[in-house]
């Protein structure tokens, strides 16, 4: 049986109690680094539980460029479209060693029938996606490159006694491919946002000394 994940702040994730119980529905498994999990346009068959590791969720296209929507931890969850039987939507990539607690369709229904209430849960975290994913494309319209890394570096950060402080590892690449921009326009950015003393690097976490300025 698979060991429950630590429960995740994340909004992409369910009560303690909810994902326990869908944790012991599902068979353990465990992918190395760079692994693709699920492909955009594949069958909904599955639906997968992190107990360990991070993965990428994105988009690709024939040329190989990606666009990353975001990063998942353990407690977070993704294929849940199990439901609706439609293809994949996005890719979720390893981006290091990772364990998941993967169910299938039969349980996971049957996880619904025996706790109605997670269906509402469930519903909620949808929605949650609904609104990210809305606020990400709106800020790809409406602000320009400097203004998407300002506000995708204040969404990263959370608060440590105080401080403003962003704990994923993400690349110069990872920033780009989550703004639309190349990975030379991410570099002078944060380097610009360093010399202004808005950024500080503290081990390997980086730190918002203050908050950046709207424009830049």
């Amino acid at each position: 049986m698979p060991e429950p994940a630590q429960p995740s702040a994340q909004p992409w994730s369910l009560p303690e109690q909810h994902l326990k119980t869908l944790i012991e529905q599902g068979v353990s498994r465990t992918y190395p680094k760079n692994t693709v999990i699920v492909s955009e346009g594949d069958r909904s068959d599955s639906m997968y539980v992190i107990l360990s590791g991070r993965v990428k969720v994105y988009l690709s296209d024939e040329a190989g460029k990606e666009l990353l929507l975001r990063e998942m931890a353990p407690g977070e969850y993704f294929g849940d479209v199990v439901l609706d039987d439609q293809p994949r939507s996005a890719s979720v990539m390893t981006v290091e060693p990772s364990k998941f607690a993967v169910i299938n369709v039969g349980q996971f229904r049957r996880f619904l029938a025996d706790h109605p209430d997670a269906a509402f849960e469930i519903l909620r975290s949808c929605m949650q996606r609904i609104r990210d994913l809305t606020r990400a494309v709106g800020s790809l319209g409406l602000m320009d490159v400097y203004g998407r890394v300002a506000q995708l570096l204040m969404d990263l950060s959370v608060d440590d006694n105080g401080r403003r402080i962003i704990k994923s590892r993400l690349t110069q690449q990872d920033i780009a491919s989550r703004v639309g921009c190349s990975r030379e326009m991410i570099s002078r950015i944060l380097k610009d946002l360093r010399a202004g003393g808005y950024l500080v690097d503290d081990g390997d976490n980086m730190v918002i000394a203050k908050k950046p300025p709207k424009a830049w």
